[in-house]
Parts: C-alpha cells; sequence; structure tokens
C-alpha cells in the first residue's frame, strides 16, 4: 500500500501487510500496525504506526519521518539502522494531530485511548528519521539546554 505515494492522506484502523509505504515522497498515514519492511526508500512524507511493526523499518531512508508507537521497547530490535535514527520527539503537534485525524476519521478504539492517556504514553512513541537529521536535533537540543555543538 501507498508505493511510490507522492501526496495524500490514508487513516487505516487496523494493520497492514509488508512493504506499507515503500518509496512514499509525501503521503501522511496513520497505521494502527505493520509487517515487514514498512517505510523502505522513503523520500517524503509523514507516517504514524500506532501498532506492532515489522523488521527492516526504514530501509534506505532518506527523508520524510515515520512516529511509532513502542510500550515494549522493541523498536530497536525492529529498524534498519544504515540510514534512519530513533529519537524521542522533540515536538509532538504533527503526530497527535494525525491521530486525531485518524480518531475522528476511522473511529479508532485505539486512537482515542492513546489520546485519552496522553500524557502517560507520549513517551513511548519514537521519531525515525534519517541520521543527519536525528544528529542535527540532538545537537540543537543540546544548544539550547546549554551544551556544546
Amino acid at each position: 500500500m501507498l508505493y511510490g505515494a507522492t501526496g495524500g492522506q490514508v487513516f487505516i484502523a487496523g494493520a497492514v501487510g509488508e512493504r506499507f509505504c515503500v518509496r512514499n515522497s509525501g503521503a501522511m498515514a496513520v497505521v494502527e500496525g505493520t509487517g515487514d519492511h514498512a517505510c523502505e526508500y522513503m523520500t517524503g512524507g509523514t507516517v504514524v504506526i500506532l501498532g506492532p511493526i515489522g523488521d527492516n523499518l526504514g530501509a534506505g531512508m532518506t527523508g520524510g519521518q515515520t512516529y511509532v508507537y513502542d510500550p515494549d521497547g522493541d523498536l530497536a530490535l525492529r529498524v534498519n539502522r544504515q540510514l534512519v535514527d530513533a529519537a524521542r520527539p522533540d515536538d509532538d503537534g504533527e503526530m497527535r494531530f494525525l491521530i486525531e485525524q485518524h480518531a475522528e476519521s476511522t473511529g479508532s478504539a485505539r486512537a482515542a485511548d492513546l489520546l485519552e492517556r496522553w500524557n502517560d504514553v507520549v513517551s513511548d512513541f519514537w521519531r525515525i528519521a534519517p541520521v543527519g537529521e536525528v544528529a542535527g536535533i540532538a545537537r540543537e537540543q543540546a544548544v539550547a539546554i546549554g551544551g556544546s555543538r
């Protein structure tokens, strides 16, 4: 699904199979679980995954971003770290907005539950993005709290 998508939005109250959003360059998507190879070769767009993920997330990803809800802490085992890294979101506004749209569009019980418990669950989300971008954000955060470059 969404192979080579260049725009638009999709909200799926359920899980999808393998290779979700491969070569996505501009679509926004919210889904409640994925199979292997999600967000492979992404160059743009935003994906929010509210449930389990398969192996090899983000392989070859050079742009865009993926937010993953990871309450069990097994994300590190599933991300392909050649070109991407994971960091806690520095601003959860876009992610929350997309989850709210997902809940409204689909009636998703999972999204509604997460939104109801937002302050308790937001720390279980990760932002997956190209390595250089994640490193840049970490440097900016260090400077903002008095660190050095």
